[in-house]
């Protein structure tokens, strides 16, 4: 069997926005096949076999057929290895818990190499996954040995070292599903929901409106408890102490059983509970220890503890915990008891994304604590139905939403209010979360900041509750929306080569007159309103996105060249206006195999399709290839050209009012089907003192821009003739 010599990559780029190829961020990777171009799969011994041996799910893969068995038709019929490598990599981001359904394979003008392309949430993730499928193919073509499942576990590793943790990918999943964008503004979990002002911050389950101050009192539990309870809130009474005797001294002042805990914890770490006896109470003190600032010891209430997630006042889910035991059979110590009847659950692991965790008696204080209470060690050997306690508590993962009285509600709300958190976690203890806490004796243990939400999202027992959307709906109010949906401000993309910073200025200066702080992303620079902050060609991709980024920006301006739609796609996911001049450039773009003028359609036609369906595209109808992207335009259309009887401007005007801005006896005329408003003279409407006479082309398109953005005629003509050019 002939042996080849691997796939070349010759080039790896990650689109961060809508591209040629997909609205969303996806690696595109320039590959060489070399002697493979002529081996298709089904030339290649065994390969097909290897293949679907290793990723038995590729069945599940439509590919162009369109059901499933789809791509396994098309490998065993015969398909070259670059479309065989883009399933190969999406198979692996399946397997590593990182759905991907989207990816093309693409032949180039050049012999033997390809364009693949595929879904990219991130960037390093979709660059180990692309090298571990690129190892895996090679493996399967030479019939060498290749170990599936350490590939998936290294992507798998990817994934959870750079992808946003279960709390967060929630809240920014409702907001993706409610059409609010997301920048992802560090390397954790701190996210930007929306742009410019229109923009919320998240970091997990904290948001812009979590005050500092009820932070820092939801993590000191004293001075918690002291206001609680000042508000009629049940709590068990307790006190901070400074060594093991204190902590003996206070139990008996307080009354056992007693719970010993840190008093500025988390998450349950460093608590035990029901304790009795003075060795184990000073044994907890050294758990507790060092997980906080100081030690507290307080009355113990018996029954579950549960966590209420309170959202903006109301509480939107309640989880049950329940204590873990093992049963002995007379045979196996602890510690292999609690590998085969606990750890064995597949609902256990030690990843975020897993409701229960691993219990590792090793290393795990309180666990040994709670063995120790019952004369054991991890290595006695309980007898035969023996029931052992592991754990106590931190295993809240039982829904119990349904079952909350409304008056533990209310407390739960009262203690959210009181702390002045408008995301709290409330943990509580009571026998039975269906009756009133006061008649059975419970109490509220802690107030926690930046709750985590796994338990309500992927609870052991029970349905999921839609916590994202909760947090969403807090952070961006249906009756609030902003101008253009949730999280948006006016955005206006300008694609093309003529006139097009002139037209993108132009614009932001008639925004900025309309009492708008404007940013404008050009290649004349970088603008805040009249200010340029970067002299720098700025119509590129990171420039934008500092505008999307800045909270004082109410209305965005971004001029997009075909370059930058080939090398980083857009820097916003949808826009109010899009406006594409020409199809000029393809000369500069040999490097990204653009030859044809046929080519620059599928590039620039990315600035119509992510037009709002409230907004509009403004289009050069006297370019044809311009026109023709009328219709992939979710929005309003108008239309911009000198030739008042130009046929297609005709053809508009006649369809349902459509509205278009030409020249009529040397007059610009906005044009409304038949309805018509004279803007002025093109002589007359020059940029600032100076009178600079424009471009007619640019003119027109500016005019048809900022009445695409529902600007004023009066304010268009009066922001033109103010309008001065000179960046001196």
């Amino acid at each position: 069997m002939a042996t080849f010599n691997d796939i070349q990559l010759l080039r790896i780029n990650y689109l961060r926005g809508p591209n040629i190829w997909t609205y969303r961020p996806a690696l595109e990777v320039w590959l060489d096949l070399g002697a493979l171009e002529d081996h298709p799969s089904h030339l290649l011994p065994g390969f097909n076999e290897r293949l679907t041996a290793w990723l038995p799910a590729l069945v599940e893969h439509h590919c162009g057929v369109g059901e499933r068995g789809g791509f396994l038709q098309r490998l065993h019929e015969g398909t070259w290895c670059g479309h065989v490598l883009e399933h190969i990599v999406i198979e692996l981001l399946n397997l590593a818990g990182m759905p991907t359904g989207f990816g093309q394979t693409r032949s180039t003008s050049q012999r033997g190499v390809y364009r693949m392309v595929f879904r990219a949430r991130d960037e390093r993730v979709a660059r180990v996954a692309l090298e571990q499928g690129h190892r895996l193919i090679m493996a399967a073509i030479n019939d060498q040995p290749f170990d599936v499942q350490a590939a998936v576990a290294r992507v798998r590793t990817e994934v959870d070292d750079q992808y946003l943790g279960p709390s967060t990918a929630c809240i920014v999943t409702a907001a993706t599903d409610r059409g609010i964008p997301h920048i992802r503004l560090n390397d954790g979990n701190l996210v930007q929901l929306g742009y410019g002002a229109a923009q919320r911050r998240i970091w997990t389950a904290e948001s812009e409106f979590t005050s500092a101050i009820a932070e820092g009192i939801a993590s000191d539990k004293d001075l918690t408890k002291g206001l609680l309870k000042a508000c009629g809130v049940p709590i068990p009474e307790g006190q901070i102490v400074h060594s093991p005797e204190e902590a003996w001294e206070a139990a008996q002042d307080i009354g056992l059983p007693v719970v010993v805990k840190p008093s500025d914890g988390n998450h349950g770490r460093g608590v035990t509970l029901d304790l009795r006896k003075e060795e184990d109470i000073k044994a907890a003190y050294h758990v507790a220890y060092p997980e906080g600032s100081d030690v507290m010891v307080e009355r113990f209430i018996p029954g579950n503890e549960h966590r209420l997630l309170v959202v903006a006042g109301k509480v939107v889910a309640a989880a049950r915990g329940e204590v873990v035991s093992i049963t002995g059979n007379g045979r196996d110590t602890v510690r292999a008891l609690i590998d085969s009847q606990l750890n064995s659950d597949p609902r256990r692991g030690y990843e975020e994304e897993y409701p229960l965790e691993i219990i590792d008696v090793e290393s795990d204080a309180k666990v040994q604590l709670e063995i120790k209470r019952q004369d054991l060690t991890p290595d006695s050997v309980p007898e035969h139905g023996r029931q052992v306690v592991v754990q106590r508590n931190g295993n809240v993962a039982v829904d119990c939403t349904d079952e909350v009285h409304p008056e533990v509600a209310y407390i739960a709300q009262l203690a959210a209010k009181v702390v002045g958190l408008d995301i709290a976690g409330i943990d509580l203890v009571a026998q039975d979360i269906a009756r009133p806490l006061h008649a059975q004796g419970g109490a509220i243990v802690e107030v926690n900041a930046g709750p985590g939400l796994l338990m309500h999202l992927k609870p052991a027992i029970g349905a999921p509750r839609p916590v994202g959307q909760a947090i969403a709906e807090h952070l961006f109010p249906a009756d609030e929306a902003s101008e253009g949906g949730a999280g948006r401000i006016p955005l206006v993309g300008v694609a093309g080569t003529r006139g097009t910073s002139t037209i993108a200025r132009v614009v932001a200066w008639l925004l900025h007159l309309g009492g708008r702080h404007t940013g404008v992303a050009c290649r004349e620079g970088l603008f805040l309103d009249r200010r340029r902050v970067d002299t720098k060609d700025s119509a590129h991709w990171e420039a934008a996105h500092r505008l999307l980024m800045n909270q004082m920006v109410q209305a965005a301006v971004i001029e997009n060249d075909a370059r930058t739609i080939l090398q980083d796609g857009l820097a916003y996911d949808r826009c109010q206006v899009g406006v594409v001049t020409d199809m000029d450039g393809k000369e500069a773009l040999a490097a990204f195999d653009v030859h044809e003028q046929e080519q620059m359609f599928k590039v620039l036609r990315t600035q119509v399709d992510v037009v709002l369906p409230g907004g509009a595209a403004v289009l050069n109808a006297a370019e044809p290839q311009v026109l023709e992207l009328a219709p992939l335009c979710d929005g309003a259309v108008v239309l911009y050209a000198q030739d008042a009887q130009l046929p297609a401007i005709a053809q508009h005007r006649a369809q349902d009012n459509g509205r278009a801005v030409v020249v009529k006896n040397g007059r610009v005329v906005l044009a409304t089907g038949t309805a018509e408003h004279v803007l002025g003279t093109v002589s007359e409407l020059t940029f600032g003192r100076n009178a600079v006479a424009a471009d007619t082309d640019t003119l027109l398109a500016i005019a048809a821009t900022a009445w695409a953005l529902d600007i004023a005629p009066d304010l268009i003509a009066a922001g033109i003739k103010t309008f001065e050019p000179d960046l001196a």
